[in-house]
C-alpha cells in the first residue's frame, strides 16, 4: 500500500536537533499548563504522569517520525527489546513507529536520486514512480522499471540520515533520560552504542547488498525460498536496486489451510537454525514486512538484509550445546552452553543462573516437543515475556548478554510470534535433530 503523507526530512544536524529542541520545550508547556490544573483541582501529580499524557505521546511520535532514521530507529528498538517493561502508552507509541513513515516530498526525493544516479539519472530507468509503495526509518522503496523493462523495488535513503546516526541517537537518549519515561533496569547506554553501530550498517546499502548476495549463494539450491535478484548497475551506498517481488503478505497468511500455513513455519524455523549453526548469518530483524508469500507456487520470499549479522562461531557452538541440552533435558549441558555464550560473569549468582536456564527450557519447549508442536495452543511467547520481566526486575544480579545472542532472540521471538500468529503446527524436533550434540 502506498503511503500518502509527505513531510520534509531535516538533514542537517543542527535542524535535527532543533526539531528535538522544540520537542522538548513543547512537552514541558504541556507537563507546565497540565500539572498547574490538576494541582488547582487538588490531585497529586508525578513527572512521570505528566509526560505520559496523551498530548505529549502523540508530539513524540510526531517528531521521531520527522526525524525518521536513527531517531525513528531508536524508537523501534526501545519498543522491540524494552517493550514489556515500559510504560503501556509509551510501548504502544513506539510500536506505532515500526510500520508509520511518512515519505519525502517529491524535491528532496530527486535531490537524493540525482546525486546517487546523477542529473540524467531518469536514463537508467525506463519508468520510476515517484510515491513509494513503502516508507520505514532509514528509506523508501520506489517500484521502477530497468531499460530492458524488469521491474524493480528501488530503496533510496533519507537525505542526511547517515551522517546524523550519532547525534540522532545521542539527541533521543537525553531527551529519553530527561523524561524518565525509561525504567531503571534498561541499560540504555548499552543499546544506544549497539543502536549506532546496527544503523551505520543497515544505511550501508553496498553491505545490504552483499548480504543479499551472500543469502543468495546460501539458498541457491532451496525450493523453498526466493531472494530478489540485486541490479548493482543501479546500485549505490545510498540507493538499492532488487527485483519486484510479488507475494502475500506474511501476516496476512491467517486465513490460508492448516497445511500452508505450517509449511511457512516450518521452513522458517528450518531457516534459522541454518542461519544459526550452518551460514553463521542471521536476518536479524522480525519483522513481518521482511517476509512475502507466494501461495500459487509455494514460495517465501526473503526481503531486506540490511540488519543481517555475522554470528561467531563461539556464539553459534554454545547455542547448538544449549539447544541439545534442553532437548536431551541435560541441564548441566545447558549451564556450561550459557557459560560458553557469555550469560554468566562473576556477579551473577546461583539462583540467577538458574533462573535464565528455567526461561531457556521455556524457549526451547517447541524443540524439545517430540511431534507437532501447536503454536496456537501456546502461551509461550507470555511465559518468556513474564519469566524475563522477573529477571530485569533484579538489575542487581543481571549480566547482559553479548549483544549476538539479544539478536538470536529477538529473530527466534520473532518466528515464534508469527508461528502462534498463524496457528501453525511444526515438528522443531525433528528439524532440530540434525544439530543434536551429545557432552
Amino acid at each position: 500500500m502506498k503511503s500518502t503523507k509527505q513531510r520534509s526530512i531535516p538533514t542537517s544536524r543542527l535542524s535535527r536537533f532543533g526539531k528535538l529542541g522544540s520537542l522538548a520545550s513543547g512537552v514541558a508547556a504541556n507537563m507546565l499548563v497540565d500539572g498547574v490544573k490538576q494541582l488547582t483541582q487538588g490531585n497529586s501529580v508525578t513527572l512521570k504522569d505528566l509526560m505520559l499524557q496523551p498530548k505529549n505521546i502523540n508530539q513524540l511520535a510526531d517528531k521521531l517520525s520527522q526525524l525518521r532514521g536513527a531517531a525513528m530507529k531508536m524508537g523501534q528498538l526501545l519498543s522491540m527489546d524494552a517493550g514489556e517493561i515500559l510504560p503501556p502508552e509509551l510501548a504502544d507509541l513506539l510500536a506505532k513507529l515500526r510500520s508509520e513513515a511518512n515519505h519525502m516530498p517529491h524535491k528532496q526525493l530527486l535531490a537524493v536520486v540525482k546525486e546517487n544516479y546523477g542529473n540524467d539519472w531518469l536514463d537508467s530507468f525506463s519508468h520510476f514512480e515517484l510515491t513509494p509503495f513503502a516508507a520505514a526509518s532509514i528509506g523508501q522503496v520506489h517500484e521502477a522499471y530497468a531499460i530492458n523493462g524488469d521491474k524493480l523495488a528501488v530503496k533510496v535513503q533519507y537525505p542526511g540520515i547517515s551522517d546524523s546516526i550519532g547525534s540522532d541517537v545521542d539527541n533521543v537518549a537525553t531527551l529519553l533520560k530527561i523524561s524518565q519515561l525509561l525504567p531503571k533496569q534498561i541499560n540504555l547506554d548499552e543499546l544506544l552504542s549497539e543502536a549506532k553501530k546496527q544503523l551505520h550498517i543497515e544505511a550501508d546499502y553496498q553491505q545490504e547488498a552483499d548480504f543479499l548476495q551472500r543469502y543468495q549463494r546460501h539458498l541457491q539450491d532451496s525450493d523453498d525460498f526466493i531472494i530478489p535478484k540485486l541490479y548493482p548497475q543501479l546500485s549505490t551506498n545510498r540507493c538499492l536496486a532488487m527485483a519486484f517481488m510479488n507475494g502475500m503478505a506474511i501476516d496476512a497468511c491467517v486465513d490460508l489451510p492448516q497445511a500452508q500455513r505450517d509449511f511457512i513455519c516450518e521452513k522458517l524455523i528450518a531457516l534459522f537454525l541454518q542461519e544459526l549453526f550452518d551460514f553463521k548469518l542471521l536476518q536479524s530483524d522480525p519483522n513481518f514486512a521482511n517476509y512475502l508469500f507466494q501461495v500459487d507456487c509455494n514460495k517465501i520470499v526473503l526481503l531486506d538484509f540490511g540488519a543481517s549479522r555475522d554470528i561467531p562461531r563461539h556464539i553459534s557452538q554454545g547455542y547448538q550445546a544449549l539447544l541439545s541440552g534442553a532437548v536431551l533435558a541435560n541441564t548441566e549441558q545447558m549451564f556450561a552452553a550459557a557459560q560458553q555464550i557469555g550469560f554468566f560473569d562473576g556477579h551473577v549468582g546461583e539462583k540467577q543462573k538458574q533462573h535464565i536456564i528455567d526461561i531457556f527450557k521455556v524457549a526451547t519447549e517447541p524443540l524439545r516437543f517430540v511431534g507437532e508442536f501447536d503454536f496456537g495452543e501456546t502461551q509461550i511467547a507470555a511465559e518468556i515475556k513474564d519469566a524475563s520481566l522477573k529477571m530485569n526486575l533484579q538489575k542487581d544480579e543481571w549480566h547482559t548478554p553479548p549483544v549476538d545472542a539479544l539478536y538470536v532472540h529477538r529473530k527466534l521471538g520473532g518466528l515464534y510470534m508469527l508461528a502462534s500468529k498463524l496457528k501453525a503446527k511444526v515438528n522443531a524436533n525433528r528439524l532440530f535433530q540434525p544439530y543434536l550434540i551429545s557432552p
